[in-house]
């Protein structure tokens, strides 16, 4: 493809306008569709609580009891209502748990208890691990088969294995579930913001991506705080979230293959196929978006080295995107770990779980709102450094409040998974425009295999909290910071056109690394 088709295009999506029909229908069709992307992923939340339990062997023999929840049993008196004494720390359970019939989860299912305990994180990792590979593959599929294809099979993809994950006799088959159900969140998510992103106008993009796709996760966020309090049963719980993705394969017949891509692999009676189709539904004559504007030539001339098909490689070839990419994978990695880390450790506050999930939610609506109102005022690499900024600043005073304040403690988390849900957000976009067409999925598909590796590790560092419960939130705070800093040597994205070729690629503000360098060496002389 030539640069002059693609700046033909864009002049063709300006005669589009930025909120016709056509383009609200397909913002409210790609948003319905990232709705599970927001509760299948933190779905350990509930499917993976560990209820109060004690040993059964302990139960029969009465004389050793303690608090619930204890791998160790505790001398108590006759009614049970206070520990006495300590029993000998080598009394094991032989017989088997007795958990709170509050909830049934995989914990209570399959006893993942004291030393057993280390399951429980192992199957969230699995999940983030579906979703790393997920990245990877689906990243590369998207650029050289299509964004449609790509965004469907992952709905299915991740529908099917949650109804047969429900089913699962065991945990080998559950965790081995959890990673094939993993393989379509990102890829779900990421090839509907691009298919927008490629089709829209400046204005309408950012509203898709923070009004649209981003509140639709956190409402599916809500929605899965709601079902898990009226669906106590893992495996029903499961059932009911995989149901609705079903919904929204007819969108297939709706929702239309990126034109950019389209062009961009020379199918250009296809690309002409679909804004034909847009400009009937805004009520804008054809021969307006495909013959001739200003007289510039019709999208109708190309050869067969237009053709070219783009791997991994070109993400390092060139310096810019090279910087782009080495960037990115590291705000990815950080901006993930914190952002699942602070979602998942809801299940640990203090409090009513499902009350605290719905704060949760609200917390990121807000966030990604605040985020829309900011976007266009402020450079994309201020906006990804102050949010992030503020969550590790927030996160690190933590540890300066006593444990027993638990109110204070939740408003900060509270706090921080505001500032994470705004960097989470906004990085969609960000990156979607900082990589060229020809390149984009691939692109956003490394960065976001390098958040799922912080995905991956995030239910680690919560286990931490067993032990320290200051320490997780540590880790993360100064994660934020120093991926914080990192961010404003990005180039900033607002108020340009999208890059279509590789040579478009924006360089990277090392010069302000260079003034932070000289700023920091001043002032400790």
């Amino acid at each position: 493809m030539s640069c002059e088709d693609y700046q033909h295009l864009d002049r063709v999506v300006d005669i589009l306008g930025e909120y016709g029909r056509y383009q609200i229908l397909i913002m409210v069709l790609l948003s319905l569709t990232v709705i599970p992307c927001g509760y299948l992923g933190v779905l350990p939340i509930f499917i993976a609580d560990t209820p109060a339990y004690q040993c059964r062997n302990w139960l029969k023999s009465m004389p050793c009891d303690g608090n619930f929840s204890s791998c160790y049993p505790s001398k108590v008196d006759a009614n049970w209502s206070e520990a006495v004494e300590p029993c000998n720390g080598t009394d094991r359970c032989v017989d088997g748990w007795i958990f709170s019939n509050e909830s049934y989860t995989i914990v209570s299912e399959w006893e993942l208890v004291c030393e057993n305990a280390w399951k429980v994180p192992i199957s969230t990792s699995m999940y983030f691990m579906g979703v790393l590979l997920g990245s990877l593959i689906f990243g590369q599929l998207s650029d050289r088969y299509g964004r449609k294809p790509v965004l469907f099979l992952t709905i299915l993809l991740q529908s099917v294995t949650a109804l047969i994950q429900s089913a699962s006799v065991n945990w080998v088959m559950f965790c081995v579930l959890n990673c094939m159900r993993g393989l379509g969140l990102v890829a779900c998510f990421t090839t509907s913001c691009i298919i927008g992103s490629e089709m829209m106008g400046k204005s309408a993009r950012l509203s898709l991506n923070l009004l649209g796709q981003c509140v639709a996760t956190s409402i599916g966020l809500a929605l899965l705080g709601m079902l898990a309090y009226f669906i106590r049963g893992w495996r029903m719980l499961l059932v009911a979230t995989a149901i609705p993705s079903f919904f929204f394969l007819p969108f297939w017949w709706v929702i239309p293959e990126s034109p950019r891509w389209l062009l961009s692999r020379g199918r250009v009676k296809e690309a002409e196929k679909v804004l034909c189709r847009a400009a009937k539904m805004n009520r804008i004559h054809p021969s307006l978006i495909m013959f001739k504007v200003d007289n510039d030539p019709p999208l109708l001339q190309h050869s067969s080295k237009d053709k070219q098909t783009f791997a991994f490689m070109d993400l390092i070839r060139t310096t810019n995107l090279r910087n782009i990419t080495c960037l990115g994978c590291f705000i990815w990695f950080v901006s993930s770990m914190v952002f699942f880390g602070l979602t998942l450790s809801t299940g640990n506050l203090k409090g009513n779980i499902y009350l605290n999930n719905f704060i949760s939610a609200a917390t990121e609506t807000g966030a990604y709102i605040f985020t829309w109102l900011l976007i266009n005022r402020v450079s994309r690499p201020t906006l990804i450094f102050v949010s992030l900024m503020f969550t590790g600043m927030t996160l690190l005073v933590i540890k300066l409040v006593p444990e027993d304040m638990y109110a204070i403690i939740q408003v900060l988390v509270f706090s921080g998974r505001f500032g994470s849900s705004i960097a989470y957000g906004s990085k969609y976009l960000f990156f979607s425009e900082l990589y060229p067409t020809v390149v984009r999925n691939t692109g956003l598909g490394v960065v976001a295999t390098a958040g799922r590796i912080g995905a991956i590790i995030c239910p680690y560092v919560i286990y931490i909290g067993d032990y320290n419960k200051i320490l997780p939130f540590l880790i993360f705070g100064s994660l934020s910071v120093i991926a914080a800093l990192l961010s404003l040597l990005l180039p900033d994205t607002r108020n340009s056109k999208l890059p279509d070729l590789i040579n478009e690629a924006k360089p990277s503000r090392w010069y302000v690394a260079a003034c932070l360098i000289c700023f920091l060496y001043v002032n400790h002389a």
